[in-house]
C-alpha cells in the first residue's frame, strides 16, 4: 500500500471528509504554485472546518424543528409599516439571547407574527445557538398529558435545556388548568435564566381567558414582560396580500408548486 493511499486510509480513519475529498486535485494545484507545507495544511484544514461548522449548523437547524426555512430577508417590511425594521434587525444580533431577554409578538393571524419568529430562531440556531420551535397547542397537550402522569418536572426539565425556546400560535384555544399549571412551572423555570419568543393572537390583557385563570395568566404574564421585547403587529394579513395578487395578475399558474430544498448531511 502507497503512502498516499494510507494517507487517504487516515484521513477516513479521522473523519476528516472534506480534507479526503479536496486533496488529490488540491495537491496538483499546491504543488504547482510552489506552496509551502504549512500553507497547503493551513488551507486543507481551513475547508475541513468550514464543512464542519456548515454541517453542525445544517443539524441544528434539523432538530430546531422550525415549521419552514424563511429568514429575514424574505419579510415583506413594506407590507406592515407597523414593524419597528431597525428593531428586528436589532434583534437579529442576539443581544437579547445574552441578556435573557423574551420576545412577544403580538398581533392577528397572518401579519407576518410566526415568520419572524422563525427568522430569529433560525439565525440562533445558525450560530450554535439550541433553539428548539413548538406550537403552543402541542406544548399544552404535553403537560396535560404530564400532569396526569405525574411527570411535569420531567417536561419542565427538558425545555429548559433549550437556550431559546419559540413557543408559536398561543391564544387560538383555551387552556386546561392542568397545563396552565404546567406552562407557568416552565416560563418561571426559564425566567431570568433562559428566553423565549412567544407569539399570540390575543392581546395579553385577554390571557385570562384562554387560561381560563387570571391568577395564573397574570403570574405568566408578569415573568414574560419583565426584561422583553414587545412587538405588536397590525396591519393585514399576508395570506390576503397573496390573494389581492393572484387575483390581480392574469398570467399566475393555475397551480402552484411549492419547492423545498432539504440539506443532506454526510
Amino acid at each position: 500500500m502507497s503512502n498516499y493511499t494510507q494517507l487517504l486510509n487516515n484521513l477516513d480513519h479521522l473523519k476528516l471528509l472534506k480534507f479526503k475529498e479536496i486533496l488529490p486535485g488540491y495537491l496538483d494545484d499546491a504543488l504547482q504554485k510552489n506552496k509551502s507545507f504549512v500553507d497547503i495544511l493551513k488551507e486543507l484544514t481551513d475547508k475541513e472546518v468550514e464543512f464542519r461548522e456548515e454541517r453542525a449548523r445544517l443539524i441544528n437547524l434539523t432538530i430546531s424543528h422550525f415549521p419552514y426555512y424563511k429568514t429575514i430577508d424574505d419579510f415583506d417590511f413594506s407590507y406592515q409599516p407597523s414593524i419597528n425594521k431597525p428593531q428586528i434587525l436589532d434583534l437579529l444580533s442576539l443581544r437579547f439571547v445574552e441578556h435573557f431577554d423574551n420576545i412577544l409578538l403580538i398581533g392577528n393571524s397572518g401579519v407576518g407574527k410566526t415568520h419572524l419568529a422563525t427568522a430569529l430562531g433560525i439565525e440562533a440556531s445558525s450560530k450554535r445557538i439550541s433553539t428548539y420551535f413548538i406550537h403552543f397547542n402541542t406544548l399544552m397537550q404535553e403537560f396535560k398529558v404530564a400532569a396526569s402522569e405525574g411527570t411535569v418536572d420531567k417536561v419542565v426539565k427538558h425545555y429548559l435545556k433549550y437556550k431559546l425556546l419559540v413557543i408559536y400560535e398561543s391564544g387560538y384555544l383555551p387552556v386546561e388548568k392542568d397545563a396552565a399549571n404546567g406552562f407557568f412551572q416552565l416560563v418561571a423555570a426559564r425566567y431570568e435564566r433562559r428566553p423565549k419568543i412567544i407569539t399570540s393572537s390575543l392581546p395579553l390583557s385577554k390571557w385570562g381567558e384562554v387560561f381560563g385563570d387570571y391568577t395564573i395568566a397574570n403570574a405568566i404574564i408578569d415573568r414574560l414582560v419583565h426584561h422583553s421585547h414587545i412587538i405588536k403587529i397590525t396591519g393585514q394579513s399576508y395570506r390576503i396580500k397573496g390573494k389581492i395578487l393572484i387575483e390581480n395578475d392574469k398570467d399566475w399558474p393555475s397551480s402552484l408548486t411549492y419547492i423545498f430544498d432539504r440539506y443532506k448531511t454526510t
